[in-house]
């Protein structure tokens, strides 16, 4: 028996004669490198159409290499055949798995009425990974990759239809970008990760119990990487229960004479196909993914958003990539819970100022673009207020529907819980991402102050407990957008609110978020996520990251996302709004068109644009 390093440097022809005649590896992972390695479903005529579109809907778990016609045994070009070159077959009956065979030879009549499926297998791009100086544990451990089913649906068509299947490599942390980048360009083979970080995120329990394949043990330092796996075609070819039908063994799979182009090629410098991971969470831990060009555009955002034009020092509280983050966070959330509402005019009513609505408004309208579940969560005693802005904001355009207005009071020991979670169960959160803009938060001492150090706490409801109590829930995370450090999740730099900012001391929020976005007004943070949210959304890499490589690009929905962007007419209309209801400017107290004492043009809508004109500039070519 040959073993699998012992056919490394042999060729397809060869390695294909040594199977024929009975020779067989126990998989084929690591053999021949630079050549092709495919995928086998073979499939009775009738349904071979199905199964095509199927491929295509899916093309990250099944690349269709090529299809063959009604009894052709020859994969283009190769002196092959399919009944007998494959180490291994899987034979399924109604569905059922009903045993290994070595061949096919048995089966020639059957197969001269079935069609061969050749899928992009990815032990092909393994050779790839190991040029760029990823360790592949499987190799080293003689073992077959791992392969897991997932929660993740694949894209239904006809009779076909089931979860994807993903193959595991672990990976230290510092090579994530290299083996993104390396993988990403072989579309034909899997191309890039799918997910990054815990497996339990996509439905995986156990690491060590894998459906297919060898468990592989991890080095310290090594996150679990997982691809698309053309395993998939197993699990889909039992779904649509045809009487007859054959896959390849997993781990055994028909090698190609098609090579690889792995000629050391010059280093890709084109932004948008460059790929970045980002860690977004680290209970549970999660990296997401986007092109250098979608980052090189928010990195330019949050840089126009830190503009200071009340020269307070907000400078000292900038900490980078924390809009960046956040929006990508918020790009992989399914329900998003905003609160807002800064009581800073305690001798007014209503108290709240101008600055923090606008930017909520701003990202709930985004993110119902995006098709998330948002809602709003403010004090009860503006309830009335806020739904009738919601209502107006509707009327005139600015959001397309209702945003639920929610109020939470911390009136019990398990409150937070059952606000946060579904029955209180912190295993089944409600919500996956808090966001509070220019929101009053809570100082050491349990008072909220005001920038002029007047405590307010009488005006506000304790939203801050919120906060805290996901900071425990594994899956929930949160983000603060400030402009002076006394606003809810500003927490994060509150040493710095204290060091830098005026009465930081007294003042500074207490109450920190995983993310804090500083802004020079705060509104200016919620319009940067918003468009922050429209780029990750549009970047054809992130993109395909969120899909999971299922289902097709959402090209058609960009016209309605770029719909949701903040422009200047509809920032003036809700500004009007708000004064309409008496909402004054936080600075000054003035009831008129301006916020934090700046007036609305040329300041505020001179920004807007700025934003607007960075995120919808076409990405330049290297």
């Amino acid at each position: 028996m040959f073993t699998t390093r012992s056919f490394r440097s042999f060729l397809p022809s060869a390695i294909r004669m040594l199977i024929h005649d009975g020779k067989r590896a126990r998989g084929t992972s690591g053999m021949v490198g630079g050549y092709k390695q495919a995928q086998i479903v073979i499939l009775h005529k009738f349904l071979a159409d199905d199964f095509e579109k199927f491929c295509h809907a899916n093309s990250g778990p099944l690349p269709l290499l090529y299809r063959s016609q009604p009894g052709e045994w020859k994969y283009p070009k190769d002196n092959s055949d399919i009944g007998t070159d494959c180490p291994q077959y899987c034979r399924h009956e109604l569905g059922n798995f009903t045993g290994n065979v070595p061949d096919l030879l048995e089966y020639s009549k059957e197969l001269e009425e079935m069609v061969t499926f050749y899928l992009g297998g990815s032990f092909s791009v393994e050779q790839m990974l190991l040029k760029a100086g990823v360790p592949l544990r499987h190799v080293e451990q003689n073992r077959t990759i791992s392969m897991y089913k997932t929660s993740v649906p694949c894209r239904e068509v006809g009779r076909f239809q089931c979860n994807m299947v993903v193959s595991m490599t672990p990976v230290p942390e510092r090579k994530l970008d290299a083996v993104a980048q390396a993988t990403h360009p072989a579309r034909d083979v899997h191309g890039a990760p799918v997910h990054i970080g815990h497996p339990g995120l996509i439905g995986i329990q156990d690491l060590s119990r894998p459906d297919y394949g060898d468990p592989v043990q991890p080095h310290q330092g090594d996150v679990p990487v997982f691809w698309a796996c053309g395993v998939t075609g197993v699990e889909a070819v039992q779904s649509c229960k045809p009487p007859l039908a054959f896959t390849y063994s997993p781990g055994r799979m028909f090698i190609t004479d098609c090579k690889r182009n792995e000629s050391s090629p010059v280093p890709n410098t084109d932004p948008a196909e460059t790929v970045q991971t980002f860690c977004i969470s680290q209970n549970p831990l999660h990296y997401s993914v986007a092109s250098a060009a979608a980052v090189q555009k928010i990195r330019a955002l949050e840089c126009h958003i830190g503009a200071d034009p009340g020269d307070r020092g907000i400078k000292a509280l900038f900490i980078q990539d924390e809009l960046l983050k956040a929006s990508l966070c918020m790009s992989h959330a399914a329900s998003v819970l905003i609160t807002t509402g800064f009581p800073t005019h305690f001798n007014q009513d209503p108290p709240e100022e101008t600055d923090g609505p606008p930017g909520a408004i701003a990202m709930a309208a985004m993110l119902q673009a995006l098709k998330k579940q948002v809602a709003i969560v403010t004090d009860h005693r503006a309830l009335e207020m806020n739904k009738k802005i919601i209502e107006d904001a509707v009327e005139q355009g600015i959001l397309r529907t209702q945003v639920p207005l929610l109020s939470f009071q911390d009136d019990s020991q398990d409150s937070t819980l059952r606000f946060l979670c579904q029955d209180g169960n912190p295993q089944t959160p409600r919500y996956d991402h808090l966001v509070a803009i220019e929101r009053a938060g809570r100082a050491a001492d349990g008072n909220y102050y005001n920038m002029r150090k007047v405590n307010i706490k009488h005006l506000v409801d304790p939203i801050d407990t919120l906060f805290t109590s996901a900071s425990t829930i594994p899956g929930i995370m949160t983000t603060g957008i400030g402009d002076g450090g006394n606003e809810l999740g500003m927490g994060k730099v509150k040493e710095a609110v204290r060091k830098f900012m005026p009465h930081g001391e007294l003042v500074a929020c207490d109450v920190g978020a995983d993310f804090a976005i500083t802004a020079g007004v705060s509104n200016w943070g919620g319009y940067a996520v918003s468009c922050a949210l429209y780029i990750l959304n549009c970047c054809p890499i992130h993109d395909r990251y969120l899909r999971k490589a299922v289902g097709f690009p959402r090209h058609s929905e960009q016209d309605s996302w770029a719909s949701a962007l903040p422009t200047v007419t509809k920032e003036e209309k809700l500004l009007e709004i708000l004064v309409k209801y008496g909402i004054r400017s936080g600075k000054t107290g003035n009831l008129g068109m301006e916020v934090d004492g700046l007036p609305f043009y040329d300041t505020h809508s001179a920004m807007i644009q700025q934003l607007r004109d960075i995120t919808l500039q076409p990405v330049a070519m290297a």
